[in-house]
């Protein structure tokens, strides 16, 4: 027995000697010249590895960054997204950062961008039914919106913009080299989207989402660059403070490793990238699709003129009928009554009705189509389908000048005293007592290029031309009846009415 435990202890001392003796050696084999950091990472395996790690320039660098100064809650776990508690109608600064690197975006580089801030839902539930929302809230506190924008307050916005029709939307452009600072009113409270009332800290949550835009070769602002936003609850006027005291009362009774499972709370919110709102952007020259188009005085080359077609799906550019062609027919396939619903600006009911023929559309009574569009929208859309065209507030009826005997003139009635071929009218239809709408409408009536109608004249007493002014066409007795000649200049075309007494 003995002699098993002495074989046993020259055992482990000649394995406790070999190991030593293999550790002595790690020190001078790792000495100051035995490898170098380069040698060690030229191996084939450290090759492998880093290949398959995304280099700096391959990152993506967002290059504009927002900042909402209002703290974000500490009561949110690790890995979540922050949550910020807002006062209903404080204003709330949102920095506006430029945060590209040197080359990044050169196009924009002097010149300005437009941002479009917005105030949405979270839950997604309530964004498939976001009109129907915020049309009940519309109606519940008529005049007001849901967010606006402090201007007094405000740094480097320009040009700011209000869409009546979108109540949670504010727009404006900055030039992203100069100082820029959004001060921002959100005036709807969590709980007014609840089906209970329970108190703020039970009401839904909102996003605010910031998106901007570049000016694309017509000089519109469409082309999207950025979009961020950041998750909010707002309160009634001083409930964020008490709230998020609570949050930090709460938290500092917790036990230490419980405190490791929550982030911090942040003097200010970042927001995250997220992929841009859905909603197509208008020009922003002309950013209302419920405005009529107006015109100035200048010559039309500096006015911007929309298609007759794209004001209003009732309005009729010229006599020529068009109502054929608009009014969506019991045989649309479930493609074309998607392609109906958008030009006639139906687009945020595309995915509602992405399963619908025209027949199942036109099926639908007032009463469905206000419960599922709302008040506004669903009597739009029962007007659209039933082909109910905006009533003119004043028609005209033009006649071309045609070669004719000397002394002959075409009657009022339609017809040549001297002959049985008729002389037909036009009818043109004004919805704006405006003379740049008698010009348009002329233009589109007898294939005239608008840009190229200088001016329009009548013609008056002792055959004077008279220049025909908004004021004018505000005192034409509706029904009149004109006679219409060109007179073509180098590189104009002067327009004359001569009025037919009827």
């Amino acid at each position: 027995m003995a002699w098993v435990l002495k074989m046993d202890e020259v055992i482990e001392s000649g394995l406790v000697h070999d190991f030593d003796a293999s550790l002595s050696g790690i020190g001078q084999e790792l000495g100051a010249g035995a490898y170098s950091m380069s040698d060690v990472l030229a191996l084939p395996i450290f090759k492998q590895e880093d290949s398959s790690l995304p280099l700096d320039d391959e990152t993506k660098h967002p290059p504009f960054q927002y900042v909402m100064c209002a703290a974000t809650s500490p009561a949110v776990k690790l890995h979540d997204e922050t949550l910020t508690y807002l006062n209903q109608g404080q204003s709330y600064e949102i920095r506006m950062l430029d945060n590209r690197k040197m080359g990044d975006v050169p196009e924009i580089t002097g010149k300005l961008v437009k941002s479009i801030i917005r105030v949405v839902f979270h839950d997604r539930r309530l964004q498939y039914t976001e009109h129907q929302q915020l049309e009940g809230w519309k109606w519940n506190r008529p005049g007001d919106r849901l967010l606006d924008l402090d201007i007094p307050m405000s740094v480097g916005i320009i040009d700011t913009r209000t869409n009546p029709s979108q109540l949670n939307a504010v727009e404006f452009l900055w030039d992203p080299a100069k100082r820029t600072s959004a001060f921002i009113q959100v005036h709807c409270i969590s709980t007014e989207f609840t089906p209970r009332k329970h108190g703020g800290e039970k009401g839904v949550p909102f996003r605010i989402q910031v998106d901007t835009f570049k000016q694309n070769e017509n000089g519109e602002y469409t082309d999207h660059l950025h979009s961020a936003s950041c998750q909010i609850k707002v309160f009634k006027p001083k409930g964020a403070d008490r709230k998020q005291k609570t949050d930090r009362e709460k938290m500092e009774k917790r036990a230490a490793h419980e405190k490791e499972k929550y982030q911090p709370s942040y003097d200010t919110t970042v927001l995250t990238e997220c992929s841009p709102w859905p909603d197509t952007p208008t020009a922003y020259v002309n950013n209302s699709p419920s405005a009529a188009p107006t015109f100035t005085s200048p010559p039309p080359s500096a006015c911007s003129v929309p298609d007759s077609n794209s004001s209003s799906p009732n309005h009729q550019g010229d006599g020529i009928p068009q109502a054929s062609s608009e009014q969506l027919q019991p045989s649309a396939t479930i493609q074309e009554t998607q392609q109906w619903l958008l030009k006639n600006r139906f687009s945020s009911y595309a995915r509602l009705f992405s399963n619908f023929l025209g027949a199942d559309l036109l099926k639908l009574t007032k009463e469905d189509l206000v419960q599922i569009c709302g008040a506004a929208d669903g009597i739009r859309l029962y007007n659209a389908l039933k082909s109910r065209s905006v009533r003119p507030r004043l028609t005209l009826y033009v006649c071309r000048e045609q070669p004719a005997p000397q002394g002959q003139q075409p009657a009022a009635g339609g017809s040549d005293s001297s002959s049985a071929a008729p002389f037909v009218y036009h009818a043109i239809y004004l919805e704006e007592m405006v003379a740049s709408e008698v010009a348009r409408k002329l233009a589109l009536v007898f294939n005239i290029p608008f840009h190229q109608i200088n001016q329009v004249y009548r013609q008056g007493p002792t055959g004077i031309h008279i220049l025909v002014s908004d004021q004018m066409v505000q005192n034409f007795q509706d029904e009149s009846c004109f006679l219409f000649s060109t007179v073509k200049g180098t590189l104009h075309v002067y327009v004359c009415l001569e009025r037919l007494e009827s």
